[in-house]
């Protein structure tokens, strides 16, 4: 759903790409009348089947610039071999310069993803365009969420969970019930709002929900089940870590008990040594109150006492503690 979302918002506003490569990365980019998706097969100029997650062209009058879009939530090793497949698999097929631009929210995937990819040949390196959480910019005015919408939900994605998450999300839900998002339809503006909401942090959401007569209703049944559906798996994950916790923590606590029990009987039976080496009789009464003390400190004390009394049952006297 995530992958989905990223994507979602350059589909629907392929223009998105350019202001990014324009604002975040500041590449001058050629002049272009229009933006569309095209197909992300690359099949026809390649050997072996390659499929990048998006492709938009920009053109005038022909084609200028082709961007790869590639939305990636983890590590993959074999996008380090397929990326510059796509790069020149467009560059071929549009006859025109060629970009990637990888989207991602994770700052480590961020990082593995900006790594310079050596093609082997002299002077031939591919380094991802890689828009990182941080660069992406902070929507919280209300006309900026309201003309750009799509960078609204980016920023909730990426910022969501930080300070600014309640600020970003108040400009959106505003813009959206004040006046209609420049160029979007209900359905759609619904998708966006769930989407902006579902990324907020828990003190975020709490604070917009108390400004709404009964709290937010997710709009679609998509978000809204993409977000019942991490809610259960996060509970569930939590049982299990709980368990495991439990479990570890059981396992410490049976090993030092174990442990205490051990260095006890280990006291208790050299109480009971040096009075029998001494030649003494010991009662039942004296062993059993030796070898069932919890106390320490009081064996180690019995231990100094059996070494000098000449009755085994001076070791319990009072006044021998």
């Amino acid at each position: 759903m995530l992958h989905e979302a990223l994507l979602l918002l350059f589909r629907n506003r392929p223009t998105l790409a350019a202001e990014l490569l324009r604002d975040v990365f500041h590449l001058p980019l050629p002049s272009f009348s229009g933006a569309q998706i095209v197909s992300a097969d690359l099949t026809e100029v390649t050997p072996a089947e390659h499929r990048s997650d998006l492709v938009i062209l920009f053109h005038h009058e022909g084609a200028s610039l082709a961007v790869v879009i590639e939305a990636q939530l983890h590590r993959d090793p074999a996008k380090r071999y397929s990326w510059p497949v796509y790069v020149a698999g467009v560059r071929a097929r549009y006859r025109c310069p060629a970009l990637l631009l990888v989207v991602t929210i994770d700052p480590a995937t961020a990082a593995w993803c900006a790594t310079p990819i050596d093609l082997g040949h002299p002077g031939h390196t591919l380094t991802p365009l890689v828009l990182r959480p941080e660069v992406v910019p902070i929507v919280a005015d209300v006309e900026l969420a309201r003309t750009l919408p799509e960078l609204a939900v980016l920023s909730a994605m990426a910022h969501g969970q930080s300070d600014a998450g309640e600020a970003i999300g108040k400009a959106f839900l505003t813009a959206a019930a004040i006046v209609d998002l420049d160029g979007i339809d209900p359905e759609r503006s619904s998708i966006y709002a769930d989407l902006v909401v579902a990324f907020l942090n828990e003190a975020a959401r709490r604070s917009l929900e108390a400004m709404m007569k009964g709290g937010y209703v997710y709009q679609t049944e998509l978000v809204g089940n993409w977000v019942k559906k991490g809610l259960e798996e996060g509970l569930q994950q939590g049982r299990q870590q709980g368990l495991q916790q439990g479990l570890q923590q059981g396992l410490q606590q049976g090993l030092q008990q174990g442990l205490r029990e051990g260095i006890l009987q280990g006291r208790a039976q050299d109480v009971i040594a040096i009075l029998e080496s001494r030649g003494l009789s010991i009662p039942p009464e004296v062993r059993a109150r030796v070898l069932t003390s919890t106390d320490l400190a009081e064996l180690d004390h019995w231990i100094r006492r059996a070494a000098v009394v000449a009755d085994a049952l001076d070791l319990l006297a009072p006044s021998s503690l």
